[in-house]
């Protein structure tokens, strides 16, 4: 039996179906969908948007949740900057991009946000989210809370390093918002984004976006992602003059087709922002700890536990009372006395009609300061102003029946802080101004003040409650400033 010999023009076409099929098809399915979103930073106003609410694979662009998170955790005093963490074996087995580090390993949180931030590794991503809420499940829980208050409204985080997740997904908007808000919230860590190499404790480390911030103008951010259901993607920022611009895409086809539409999408930014804006910074959102378990049938429900603490408190105002006279001596500064109106207005009258006519005193002889006695009374009516000795007497049988005291709290804001002692008073003046723009949540209102010991000049902040004291100690620890607090007596 003969073999059929196919026709060469029938081969050709077959070998064509079988290309497409085999080459051109896979291609075709593995491009991501695109996605684009551009904003004029300075307002948060849109520019330009394509697909920008479609949601869609972040990749590693969920880093910038993650370190977001690890500014807020060390701004609020639950670890810092020099937290030795331990690799556990789930942030060790993360696939690449990793910084490589074993099981059991310490390195300091300040190595795992570099690490994160310029060379987009996932297990120093995992390592971070760990630390902080001890558990992947717990800390996408926190992504999702605080993605909540930044008005990411389309966005579910299942993970903290971006790697491809079923119901792990952004959109373009949302990105680009959690750009602006790393870019406004900390803008003392911003820096990060715009490092070619930093040191990540155990090797130097290369930025991912090298090439975009080395060839764009102006450029100083934020953060690459990619996986193949992703594709390629980028939030970027660049500033000029006084124009800023955040981009955000999804789903470039190459780093180099990535950027270069990137590229095209500032250059339209800049070409429609207007030159002058007024600066409008997105609201940080106040941290809210919410338990997301399902509560046991029978128990309460959600618990909300907001932390901080308060720096000023309103006075409340005194309510006019008829029934009521206070009395205070001059001997006695921190008392007050309360007794009843009418028990003080007859044993005045008692005393004014039993009292004999007082001896004449010199002109110029003063009256004795402990001797005198302030009455404020609610009662309009006039009546004759009785000698200081005889309103002595009266008073004190008056006030036998009920004395109530109330220490004064004028010393509720005597307190502050110490951030050093230096060998001049210039230099302690300096530390005093570079400390209080950093920190000026907490510091704000407060009196800078050098102090001359005979070791040297230390550098106060003064005029703060305990609770703001021991709040900024805390955020300035953070920092690694040193400080400690300082009672009232201390100033």
């Amino acid at each position: 039996m003969k073999a059929r010999r196919i026709q060469p023009a029938r081969y050709g076409l077959f070998l064509f179906a079988a290309f497409w099929v085999l080459v051109i098809l896979p291609l075709s399915a593995m491009a991501a969908p695109y996605a684009a979103y551009v904003i004029d930073a300075r307002t948060g106003k849109e520019i330009h948007a394509e697909n920008a609410d479609t949601r869609l694979h972040p990749a590693s662009l969920t880093k910038m949740m993650t370190l977001y998170i690890a500014f807020q955790a060390v701004e609020r005093g639950e670890l810092s900057l020099d937290t030795q963490v331990t690799i556990s074996q789930n942030a060790a087995s993360e696939p690449p991009s990793k910084l490589g580090m074993r099981p059991g390993q310490k390195i300091a949180l300040r190595y795992l946000i570099r690490a994160a931030a310029v060379k987009s590794a996932n297990d120093a991503a995992t390592a971070i989210g760990e630390a902080i809420e001890g558990s992947e499940a717990a800390f996408a829980r926190r992504m999702n809370r605080t993605a909540k208050q930044l008005g990411m409204t389309r966005t579910t985080f299942k993970n903290m390093h971006g790697l491809t997740e079923n119901g792990h997904l952004s959109t373009a908007r949302d990105m680009t918002a959690m750009g602006r808000h790393l870019l406004y919230d900390y803008p003392q860590y911003y820096n990060l984004f715009s490092r070619i190499t930093a040191d990540a404790g155990v090797r130097k480390v290369s930025h991912t976006n090298r090439r975009f911030l080395g060839s764009y103008k102006g450029a100083d951010g934020i953060k690459t992602g990619y996986t193949r259901a992703a594709g390629f993607n980028l939030t970027a920022s660049a500033e000029r003059g006084n124009e800023r611009i955040i981009v955000t895409v999804f789903g470039g086809n190459s780093t180099a087709s990535r950027n270069a539409k990137v590229a095209e999408l500032m250059d339209l930014g800049f070409r429609r922002a207007p030159s002058s804006a007024p600066l409008s910074k997105p609201v940080p959102p106040v941290y809210a700890d919410v338990e997301d378990a399902p509560a046991a049938p029978g128990a309460a429900g959600k618990t909300i536990r907001l932390v901080g603490a308060v720096t000023t408190s309103k006075r409340p105002q005194l309510r006019p009372r008829n029934d009521v006279v206070v009395v205070a001596t001059a001997t006695a500064p921190e008392a007050t006395s309360v007794v009843s109106n009418s028990d003080i207005t007859a044993a005045l009258r008692e005393a004014v009609q039993t009292a004999p006519p007082p001896p004449a005193a010199p002109a110029t002889a003063p009256q004795s300061k402990d001797a005198e006695i302030v009455i404020a009374s609610a009662q309009a009516s006039a009546r004759p102003e009785p000698r200081p000795k005889d309103v002595t007497l009266a008073v004190q049988q008056a006030v036998e029946q009920e004395i109530v005291t109330r220490v004064s709290t004028s010393g509720s804001r005597h307190w502050g802080v110490n951030v050093g002692r230096f060998p001049s008073r210039y230099a302690a003046e300096k530390v005093l101004l570079k400390t209080a723009l950093a920190e000026m949540s907490t510091l704000d209102g407060t009196l800078r003040k050098v102090v001359q010991r005979p070791q040297g000049y230390d550098a106060n902040f003064l005029g703060m409650s305990r609770e703001s004291a021991d709040l900024a100690c805390r955020r300035l620890a953070a920092r690694n400033v040193s400080c400690f607090m300082i009672g009232p007596s201390e100033g």
